[in-house]
């Protein structure tokens, strides 16, 4: 039998191996247009980012390998141009020389793989401009990063490589925007779960523009045009926009293909026609979860798919390729990424409804014993339907999600369910695992869903609609001193027995606590009580990780916002999460002492250049374990003693910043880094003092402005005073009210819908700072034009410009948002970066402030 195989790398490469091991007869031909037989493509941006050094290791096997080891016989830098289905041979063309010949067959296997999508657009063809799919591409962005030396770089797509890309590029010192058309990154995952991601991308100093479409490349590769006008200098742009099935030798040949474009096969990976196969990226594959033809682009499959149709093409058997699931992982940073099987936006796309056919367990346990050094935390979605069976599940965390989800998809491929979880005995011990694994954890969350044992409310759910619900707050109160949730009485769970009288059965009441584990403990106890009650899914780590509340509470880590500007939402709001309370009852945090060579020893007085220094190590403690031990600790320390504390709590270094805002202590580092997490408390208000070293003296001054007014010399006055201000080393507050709104209002996407008062409002007001009017003068906007020009001769900065000055200099600019009900703006009408807050925002600003302007 003479079998041409067209198309090497994964599928291909992984056949003719098989091929041969099945037939040593059978005449195989290998006809791969590119010089290589089968490389690393999943590699290719860990060799841009020097991570793999050795370019030799991205080759998989090479031509003359496969020669020796299997006898094949193999044809690069040839390519198939097109096939006879009666006669049975196919044009091929030699790309070295140029000439034509053809090869006859018997059976014809197509591994023709896929394609970046680069679209039709201007200045794509710019040599600044680069995709990364092959081997030659990955030379060319190591060539041009080599030679150039970029400062910048554009990123455009969301997806695996393009956040791989992003990575790799900032590992390299290049500074890295993100632009991506959708609102979240990592498509296989749903919008909840990417938030996470977007806000570990944003702390890691990625600048992240979503909703947002590439339009155009201009200046020679050297700004990109976004569909909204914006334009974004670059010293490079990496596509990564999605690929596409190399379908045209199969539509050449009268194939038929799916909807989507990939090669139509049977569960046999056979074609329309009988002589020829196909597997890879070209082909559409059955969905294993929800059945029908789909586009699942991953090496693994590709490679089993090569494996399986061996032996149809050989005739000896019959094997079956039941479908891809789509199970996935992508490192981020320090961050991991994966998932297996239906999200939710599929099942939507399929007709299934939230609650009416499926449900979600959603929980953020520890890779490992709390106890045990570098525990992390990560949190799981497990969606599953009605009768129990798992649908799918998505997991961001650190340590140990590919062995969770590795688990899940076994369970999803044999047909498993959330029983079936709960119930795996999976290997324990400390450095590994918790007794109760995360898998298990989130098997006992869905069978107490199914069992009607809790009812949990996704946040999207009670923000949909607020007035349904009562909100509880079941932390202890020195939690909600370092976040208090705007409308939730706090009782805490310690003090809910004893307190049952003050619920109304009347009542909806919505409990939650920092993760979830207390209060599913509250709901119960209530439930049994006669309470109308549900819990809050994931508490409120996901409270935060949405970026709603900190919205809401005006709060934002203003070094990262500045890297991060968002259609619709913030992710800036990083690091609002909390590890399980499993271990929170029994662990006691480890504390000991430490000085610099300066400082004297414990016993002693610390001198005048030095400072005591105490560490705390709260690491495997969850919320509000590291709170309560820091309160602890620092009350017995000395004023202008410093506090080093370490915690794997991803919510802490929110929570110890809020904290010590609110208790008169100051927070003078902060960081992350592999999933532990790291501050430097000062016991006290930083002032001048023998006792407290230059280093940590003279505290933030603070300036508060509130902009009432929209005309446009006061809106430039305004910036000039915020970014002197700033410039100054002052942190500014800006709060923008009712006409001051329309100096924030940008032309939006998509005009939101509004009531008649609201449109009549937007009529009324300017619709973007470029065209508000002249206090005096205006003349019908003439006096506003001749005022810009006039600035521009001058060399002063543009009221446009001095708006992103600020920002870049972080200042703070807030919309009141009882003023934005008022007067029919949505936040989406908003420009970039501007947080939504009410009076209580302006006022704990002004509070702080040395200065306080209203214009």
């Amino acid at each position: 039998m003479k079998i041409l195989v067209v198309g090497g790398v994964a599928g291909g490469a992984t056949a003719i191996a098989r091929l041969r091991r099945l037939d040593e007869h059978a005449e195989i031909i290998l006809i791969e247009r590119g010089k290589y037989v089968s490389f690393a493509n999943c590699g290719l941006p860990y060799y841009v980012g020097g991570v793999i050094q050795n370019r030799d290791s991205l080759f998989v096997a090479t031509a003359e390998g496969i020669k020796a080891k299997y006898g094949v016989e193999v044809r690069t830098e040839h390519e198939v141009k097109s096939i006879d289905r009666e006669a049975k041979p196919c044009e091929i063309l030699d790309l070295s020389t140029g000439s034509t010949y053809t090869e006859s067959y018997d059976k014809l296997l197509l591994s023709t793989g896929s394609k970046p999508f680069v679209p039709p657009i201007k200045g794509v063809d710019a040599p600044t401009v680069f995709t990364l799919w092959t081997v030659a591409d990955v030379d060319k962005i190591s060539e041009y990063i080599a030679k150039n030396s970029p400062k910048k770089a554009v990123v455009v797509g969301g997806g695996f490589i393009g956040l791989e890309m992003a990575e790799n590029l900032v590992e390299k010192g290049i500074a890295v925007t993100l632009v991506e058309m959708a609102n979240q990154v990592m498509p296989p995952i749903d919008e909840d779960m990417a938030r996470i991601v977007e806000n570990h991308l944003a702390e890691k100093g990625v600048k992240l523009m979503l909703g947002k479409g590439f339009s155009e490349v201009r200046n020679d590769g050297r700004t990109v045009v976004l569909d909204s006008g914006e334009e974004i200098e670059t010293d490079m742009v990496l596509l990564s926009i999605g690929v596409r099935p190399n379908n045209e030798l199969a539509k050449s040949a009268g194939l038929k293909l799916t909807d989507r474009g990939g090669v139509l096969v049977s569960e046999y990976m056979q074609t329309s026609d009988p002589s020829i196969y196909a597997v890879g990226d070209v082909v559409g594959v059955n969905d294993f979860v929800l059945g029908g033809a789909t586009m699942i682009p991953l090496a693994g499959p590709a490679n089993k798919q090569g494996r399986a149709v061996s032996a149809n093409v050989l005739g000896k058997s019959a094997e079956k390729y039941v479908g891809t699931m789509g199970t996935s992982v992508a490192k981020v940073f320090d961050m991991t990424v994966a998932a297996v099987g239906a999200n939710e936006k599929s099942l939507s796309r399929a007709g299934f409804a939230y609650r009416r056919d499926y449900h979600i367990a959603l929980v953020h346990p520890m890779s490992s014993a709390g106890y045990y050094p570098g525990a992390g935390s990560m949190t799981i979605k497990l969606i599953f339907d009605k009768n129990g069976k798992i649908l799918g599940s998505q997991i961001v965390g650190y340590d140990g999600v590919d062995k969770r989800i590795d688990v899940i998809a076994a369970a999803v491929h044999f047909g498993g369910s959330v029983s079936d979880l709960a119930e795996f005995e999976l290997a324990y011990a400390p450095p590994y695992n918790t007794a109760k694994d995360p898998v298990n954890f989130a098997g006992f969350v869905a069978e107490n869903i199914l069992s009607g044992l809790t009812d949990p409310v996704l946040y999207r759910e009670y923000a949909a609609d607020k007035s349904v619900y009562t909100l509880v707050d079941v932390r202890e109160a020195v939690e909600c001193e370092s976040f208090a949730v705007e409308g939730a009485v706090n009782i805490p769970l310690s003090e809910i027995r004893d307190r049952i009288g003050e619920f109304d059965k009347s009542k909806h009441y919505l409990v939650f606590c920092a993760v979830g584990v207390r209060g599913y403990i509250a709901e119960r106890i209530l439930k049994q009580n006669g309470i109308t009650v549900s819990n809050m899914a994931g508490g409120l780590r996901t409270m935060c990780d949405s970026g709603e509340e900190l919205r809401r509470a005006g709060r934002t880590w203003s070094a990262v916002d500045k890297f991060i500007r968002t259609e619709g939402h913030d992710p800036a709001d990083i690091g609002a999460g909390a590890v399980p309370e499993t271990n929170a009852g029994g662990v006691s945090a480890s504390v000991y002492v430490s000085a610099s060579a300066s400082a004297c020893n414990a016993a002693s007085e610390p001198r005048s250049d030095s400072v005591r220094s105490i560490a705390l190590n709260v690491c495997g403690l969850s919320c509000p374990g590291p709170i309560v031990q820091v309160s602890k600790r620092l009350q017995e320390m000395a004023h202008g003693e410093i506090l080093e504390v370490t915690a794997t709590d991803p919510g802490f270094l929110r929570d110890i910043e809020s904290w010590c805002l609110n208790t008169g202590n100051t927070l003078l580092e902060k960081s992350s880094e592999k999933g532990l997490f790291s501050a430097k408390i000062l016991r006290g208000i930083v002032a001048s003092n023998s006792d407290v070293p230059a280093a940590v003296q003279g505290g933030q001054r603070e300036k508060t402005m509130i902009i009432f007014d929209g005309d446009l010399d006061k809106a430039i006055a305004s910036f000039i005073i915020a970014t002197g201000a700033a410039a100054m080393g002052n942190k500014v507050h800006m709060f923008f009210t009712f006409w001051g709104l329309s100096i924030l209002r940008k032309k939006p996407k998509m005009q939101p819908k509004k009531d008649f008062i609201s449109r009549m409002f937007g009529m009324m007001l300017p619709k973007n700072s470029k065209k508000l009017s002249l206090s005096k003068m205006n003349f019908g906007g003439i006096g506003a034009k001749m005022i810009r020009s006039v600035m521009k001769k001058k060399g002063v900065a543009s009221l446009e410009e001095l708006i992103a000055e600020a920002q870049s200099m972080g200042v703070e600019m807030t919309a009141c948002q009882m003023s934005m009900d008022v007067m029919g703006i949505t936040h989406d009408e908003l420009i970039d970066g501007v947080n939504i807050g009410g009076v209580a925002t302006m006022l704990s600003s002004s509070d702080n402030s040395n200065m306080n302007l209203f214009i």
